[in-house]
């Protein structure tokens, strides 16, 4: 894939969370794990990047724009000791797509469910802890993963079998881990979900999904048959945008079998298809439910980076979903029956 590609802000005075390293790495005997050392205490690093082919330049790539500021107002110009006395210099640095990687801006995402005006879609940033996070990363790998073609997933409660996207409700797995239990109590109690029936918020399976940078899922809706009304999935580890499409007049069907792209809310192409999309940062918890669970395909671009507005967003290594649901046990009687498998 190349280098990752950085250049300078387009103004004089615009912040980044990345950061331009003269005078330090590995053609002067300086490791990138070195260098991500000394920055790493200033915030949470996404990595440290050759910045070319030099091997004295670097991009030190944080979460965290403030993190950036921090490191430059305080290593600008002065010798680092832990960098052999050398006097490193710094500036911001703003990430580029490489050609390959290009994205087109067919939707403009929102930052905030409510911007999308589709009725039963929350969001809520920072669900979790950054400590949290970690800890709940440590716990699926400390478990035997699944491999499937493209992502490694794990099943809790029930398997979700995807040759049939159904659960076999009479082959339960035991109950949900631990670990889980700390997230199922906020769920309960999260003020965003007042609106919530709480008897609803009875779940009973979780699906663990893993996926590498350029992998997302395609256009879908959750089989009504196999899962209640809500449907809450966790990100962690690294970001996506995640698109909704509402189809019309049955048109789903065509389109998600052709795989084509309509166009935003445009009926040019004779389609009836409404996409919008949101930004799911790590630690995000998003909730489906209503309309937004059982009438709008949710759909994750397979992009090695995605365009949020006007910034490039590079995926992480890795993104981590916990999706947690309620198996089903009779038939889905939704007001939605032309999506429905249960009333078709």
């Amino acid at each position: 894939m190349g280098l990752p590609r950085f250049g300078r802000p387009k103004n004089a005075d615009e912040s980044s969370s990345n950061l331009f390293v003269a005078n330090c790495g590995p053609a002067v005997g300086i490791s990138n794990d070195d260098i991500a050392s000394v920055f790493c205490t200033f915030g949470e690093l996404n990595g440290v990047y050759a910045a070319d082919e030099s091997g004295t330049r670097v991009i030190v790539s944080y979460s965290e724009v403030s993190s950036a500021q921090s490191a430059l107002m305080a290593l600008h110009g002065k010798p680092c000791p832990e960098l052999g006395g050398r006097s490193l210099y710094i500036r911001y640095s703003v990430l580029q797509p490489n050609p390959q990687d290009q994205v087109k801006d067919l939707v403009s995402v929102s930052m905030t469910a409510s911007d999308l005006n589709i009725p039963g879609l929350y969001l809520v940033h920072d669900f979790v802890s950054a400590k949290e996070e970690e800890e709940l990363l440590q716990a699926v790998d400390s478990r035997p993963w699944n491999c499937l073609a493209k992502r490694r997933v794990q099943h809790y409660g029930y398997e979700f079998c995807y040759d049939i996207r159904n659960v076999n409700t009479k082959r339960c797995l035991g109950e949900l881990p631990s670990f889980l239990s700390p997230i199922l109590e906020r769920i309960s109690s999260c003020p965003t979900f007042k609106n919530v029936d709480p008897d609803s918020i009875v779940l009973d399976q979780l699906t663990v999904n893993e996926y590498p940078p350029g992998v997302g899922l395609s256009p879908h809706i959750d089989t009504h048959s196999a899962f209640e009304d809500l449907i809450f999935s966790l990100s962690l580890a690294g970001p996506c945008i995640m698109e909704f499409r509402r189809y019309e007049d049955s048109d789903w069907r065509l389109k998600i079998a052709s795989s084509t792209v309509t166009k935003v809310e445009s009926l040019e192409d004779g389609s009836n298809c409404i996409k919008r999309a949101i930004y799911l940062p790590p630690r995000s918890l998003l909730l489906l439910s209503g309309e937004a669970r059982y009438a709008w395909h949710h759909y994750i671009p397979h992009h090695k980076i995605d365009k949020v507005n006007e910034k490039i967003i590079r995926r992480a290594s890795r993104r981590v979903s916990f999706t947690i649901r309620k198996v089903r046990a009779g038939l889905c009687k939704c007001e939605f029956p032309q999506y429905c498998d249960s009333q078709r």
